[in-house]
């Protein structure tokens, strides 16, 4: 029985403190979507594929041997294409104002497992950049690992297109905003009904002073009790006799 009093005095404070709890939460959500479209910079990304395998002529035979090998060479691919053996040369054809250490923290190399297409991955604050980065570290990458491994076995799969954004994302970032701007609403509510020292029912009085109430002072409105009995109501007769006139 006490857990149903106490679940309806909850709802009871959620209730009283409605407004409360909308003005909060609209706040958080309002303060998120403003600092993700006006304050937060963008960053866009763009991705290449590059395949590891070597040119066949049309006698050839396929060999799962050399596949192996291919698979191999990605993890060390991979090292390379972050190196600034390929990074600088990326930096000079672009003009960026960078050093190689700094694009390589823009830039993620992967490839799925079992897999010979590398995935290069480029972030940037402009879309453009993005695109034309991701694209140079594959051309690059390509026409220097013929004299670095002395192989030729890398084609551009497919290039990068313009980059699309990435973060931050104002909905997600909105929703996170009204979720927890919720949480402290109704954290808020709680707390003020618990600083909240004023007695507003009779079992308020008998909790507190452990009393037991007799009987309650009810307020009477003496226009709506005269609009009521159809009839008017002495007001001297309810306040008392008047003294000295």
């Amino acid at each position: 029985m006490k857990e149903t009093i106490n679940l309806k005095e909850m709802f009871q404070t959620l209730k009283k403190r409605f407004l409360l709890i909308i003005i909060i939460t609209a706040i958080f959500t309002a303060i998120s979507g403003i600092v993700s479209y006006f304050f937060l910079t963008p960053i866009y990304q763009s991705s290449t594929q590059i395949l590891v395998n070597q040119e066949k002529s049309e006698n050839a035979v396929y060999s799962p041997n050399e596949v192996q090998t291919n698979l191999q060479l990605i993890n060390t691919y991979n090292a390379i294409i972050k190196s600034p053996v390929i990074l600088d040369k990326v930096i000079k054809k672009e003009d960026l104002e960078m050093t190689s250490g700094e694009l390589n923290k823009l830039i993620s190399v992967s490839n799925e497992q079992e897999s010979q297409v590398v995935n290069i991955t480029v972030q940037h604050e402009n879309p453009q950049d993005s695109k034309n980065i991701a694209n140079t570290i594959a051309t690059t990458f390509q026409s220097e690992i013929k004299s670095i491994m002395n192989v030729d076995n890398v084609s551009i799969l497919t290039k990068a297109e313009l980059g699309s954004r990435i973060k931050p994302s104002p909905i997600l970032n909105m929703a996170i905003a009204l979720v927890v701007g919720l949480m402290v609403s109704v954290g808020v509510a709680f707390l003020l009904e618990y600083l909240d020292n004023t007695l507003k029912e009779d079992r308020d009085i008998e909790d507190q002073l452990g009393l037991p109430v007799l009987g309650a002072i009810t307020i009477i409105n003496i226009d709506e009790a005269t609009r009521k009995n159809g009839s008017k109501i002495n007001v001297n007769a309810i306040r008392g006799d008047s003294i000295g006139s």
